[in-house]
């Protein structure tokens, strides 16, 4: 395959994220045949199984968006110890009706900034398990989980440099992933 694309799902909405932040400077530590495209997850409704049979447009655009993709890059805060509620709604929805799951065979990676010391590591986890039974085969190696201080980002929100070389190896073994696992 010469282009891969990739659906980035981040867990956060908050117009300042220090996961979007992350998820935009990392994208750009990939080689040119990787494209990142962020999959609008905050105008779903809240999953409910009544409406597998009949989903809104919105729904209809996730999975479409997931589908589309090679891999999945998830870039998720951690609240209150796990992920998002807007995180595991998206995930709910792309995962329905059983059987038809846009998450399946999509190789991914997990990210996560936060200013705590321990970074994001039990959403990460949290995360990690979902995705073992939705069948989404996810990087376990090298985990990454960032606290953001100064100098991170760089003027131009890239990652500092100080921390480049351990994402630019993340971002190098997350390629070798998705080339890997790619259906």
């Amino acid at each position: 395959m010469s282009q891969y694309h990739i659906a980035v799902v981040v867990g956060s909405l908050r117009k300042d994220s220090l996961n979007q932040k992350l998820a935009t400077a990392v994208a750009r530590l990939a080689p040119s045949e990787f494209t990142f495209s962020n999959v609008q997850i905050g105008d779903l409704p809240l999953y409910n199984q009544d409406d597998d049979a009949n989903p809104v447009d919105f729904v209809k655009r996730l999975k479409r968006d997931i589908e589309v993709a090679q891999g999945i890059l998830f870039v998720t805060p951690e609240y209150n110890r796990s992920i998002p509620g807007v995180l595991k709604n998206a995930i709910d929805h792309a995962s329905r009706p059983y059987g038809q799951s846009a998450w399946a065979r999509k190789p991914a990676g997990i990210l996560g900034a936060s200013v705590g010391s321990i970074g994001t590591a039990l959403a990460q986890q949290h995360l990690r398990n979902i995705l073992a039974f939705l069948d989404v085969p996810t990087l376990g190696q090298p985990e990454a989980f960032i606290q953001v201080k100064e100098g991170f980002f760089d003027q131009e929100g890239n990652i500092g440099a100080e921390s480049r070389p351990f994402l630019q190896n993340w971002m190098d073994r997350y390629v070798a992933w998705v080339k890997t696992h790619t259906v």
